[in-house]
């Protein structure tokens, strides 16, 4: 683990010093506003590590702006680190002008333009949540038709803060569900904001019973912390456990992050004969779903990578990284997620709750 991090901060300043030697190669004028511009570049890097290694140290009140402005830069990062390699590119394949990227405010502030453009249309995008709807008939006996709202990775905390999870408590509401179920990573990091603010009453509003299973993220921050607040909340946890209600049964797994989970097998040693949801947060072994007779699962983690072009590498990590799939009489849904980690910034994925009904054929 020591070695990936290295590893991983080594990439980060070589890529860090790319960039800024770029930006700085732009920069006409003199010393002076060379180094004040790159420095300030380097600042807004450095909030985003000292927010993520010592936000906890930091009053709550400035904690919340240094969560946002720091994790906007990674984004902003990666788009303007993407524009360099391909203008570079585009450079030694002499489609460019000699001299394109030295000594240019106007490339620089196409660049900067184009960057900043992205990151508000990215969070004008984030703030509108997409209801997707899935109907599924079965053979199995019902006590009724169900409309159950299924939600991921909220992840609440110093950015998704109580008010937009009040907002998106009326959007499961407006639904008039039978059952609300969250795919985990409830709470993004840290519990502090997130007790702070009180946001346990905004899940009491809900107007249906709540189940939810742990996230990775429940691990990272504070693993019984994050159980307590679910009971306070009045969310009930399914941790390598089943309920029966409704006349379906719903089993909910612990996170892969549980190093001793048990198989799911296990936990249900024959097919049933109710109609079965399973909450898995990771999405991996899909296959575990339909060898144990499972109807249909719900899964999140992906985010689809939240922004393009990672969402490339979530659709080569796992078989399905976003959307409906099936496979033989098991359906699943993946989620890229309700809420987000880090910046509130969607490009080319979407945050989304789904709408599940579940008829008899």
């Amino acid at each position: 683990m020591k070695a990936f991090f290295l590893a991983f901060m080594g990439v980060v300043c070589a890529a860090t010093f790319y960039v800024a030697w770029h930006i700085w190669r732009l920069i006409p004028s003199g010393w002076f506003l060379k180094l004040t511009i790159v420095g300030l570049f380097l600042a807004w890097m450095a909030s985003f590590f000292i927010g993520f290694t010592r936000i906890e140290s930091v009053p709550l009140s400035a904690s919340i702006p240094l969560y946002q402005i720091g994790n906007t830069w990674l984004i902003a990062f990666l788009y303007i680190a993407l524009a360099f390699i391909i203008l570079d590119i585009l450079s030694l394949c002499h489609l460019l002008p000699k001299g394109f990227l030295k000594e240019s405010w106007a490339v620089l502030g196409v660049i900067a333009g184009t960057v900043t453009l992205l990151l508000c249309l990215g969070g004008i995008h984030y703030h509108h949540k997409y209801r997707e709807e899935l109907t599924i008939k079965t053979s199995k006996a019902l006590e009724k038709p169900l409309t159950i709202v299924l939600a991921s990775d909220l992840h609440l905390g110093y950015h998704n803060r109580r008010a937009e999870l009040g907002r998106w408590i009326d959007l499961f509401n407006a639904e008039n569900p039978d059952l609300v179920l969250i795919g985990g990573d409830i709470v993004d990091r840290s519990l502090r904001p997130v007790l702070a603010g009180n946001y346990a009453s905004e899940f009491k509003r809900l107007s249906a019973p709540v189940f939810t299973v742990l996230g990775n993220h429940e691990y990272y921050s504070d693993v019984e912390g994050s159980e307590k607040f679910f009971k306070d909340a009045g969310i009930s946890l399914l941790k390598d456990s089943l309920i029966d209600t409704l006349g379906i049964r719903v089993v909910g797994r612990n996170d892969r992050s549980y190093p001793c989970r048990p198989a799911l097998r296990d936990i249900l040693p024959a097919p049933e004969q109710q109609f079965t949801i399973l909450l898995d947060h990771q999405p991996y072994n899909l296959e575990e779903a339909e060898e144990s007779g499972i109807d249909f699962q719900f899964s999140g983690h992906t985010h689809r990578g939240q922004v393009w072009p990672i969402s490339w590498i979530t659709d080569a990590m796992y078989e399905k990284s976003w959307g409906h799939l099936q496979k033989g009489d098991t359906h699943y849904y993946i989620s890229s997620g309700l809420g987000i980690w880090g910046a509130k910034i969607r490009i080319g994925t979407r945050s989304e709750y789904l709408v599940l009904h579940i008829n008899s054929k």
